[in-house]
């Protein structure tokens, strides 16, 4: 039986990929440049998002850099608008809780991630957040989820990772971690063939976890 759990974010406990990619889409939009998603997804199964076609596309570091503020900028008009939660989210963590130790490790800026919630009730579930400030190489490299284990003081074998892109699922599977890949229909086409499991809600965790499957 698992005794922990590291959650990714985005995708998983919000639903919030889209609103991502589509704040991307209107910065590069800004500039004359239209952001693929097929290549969007990609490339972020490689850790590279909306900048890598910017730079195809001819665009120098000094317009990225500013366009890069202004996708922030409507990321976080998105996230102030949009409806982002996920339907059973609470109610899975509060019954997993009983069972294992839970931890969110996400590639979200600080900034983003206390914004989204400022008025949600997931992170009394959590015993720790650890963000983009609190690691050197993001997801797929294994180090987000390594630093999960140390803080947990917990083994590769007593922990579970759930995730929704193969970005995540790649840093999972290098830090020798079991990972549950939650259906996400933004990242859906993305290859999972590594994943432990695939499940489509949260809530066929609590069974995972019971049952040690």
């Amino acid at each position: 039986m698992k005794k922990y759990i590291l959650f990714d974010h985005d995708g998983v406990l919000v639903d919030t990929e889209f609103w991502y990619f589509r704040a991307g889409e209107r910065a590069l939009a800004d500039i004359g440049l239209t952001l693929d998603k097929d290549r969007y997804l990609r490339d972020m199964a490689h850790g590279r998002g909306t900048w890598a076609q910017a730079r195809a596309a001819g665009a120098d570091e000094s317009v990225i850099s500013r366009q890069r503020a202004t996708r922030d900028e409507y990321y976080r008009e998105y996230l102030r608008a949009e409806a982002i939660e996920i339907e059973g989210v609470i109610d899975t963590l509060a019954e997993l809780s009983k069972y294992v130790r839970m931890a969110i490790v996400t590639t979200a800026k600080r900034a983003d991630f206390d914004l989204i919630h400022e008025k949600r009730r997931i992170r009394r579930f959590m015993e720790f957040v650890l963000d983009r400030e609190d690691y050197e190489h993001a997801k797929p490299h294994p180090e987000p989820y390594l630093t999960g284990l140390k803080r947990f003081g917990a083994t590769p074998a007593e922990t579970l990772v759930v995730e929704d892109s193969s970005r995540g699922l790649s840093s999972a599977v290098a830090a020798g971690i079991d990972c549950a890949v939650v259906h996400n229909d933004f990242t859906a086409s993305q290859d999972f063939s590594r994943a432990t499991c695939r499940i489509k809600t949260l809530a066929e965790l609590t069974d995972i976890i019971r049952t040690g499957a």
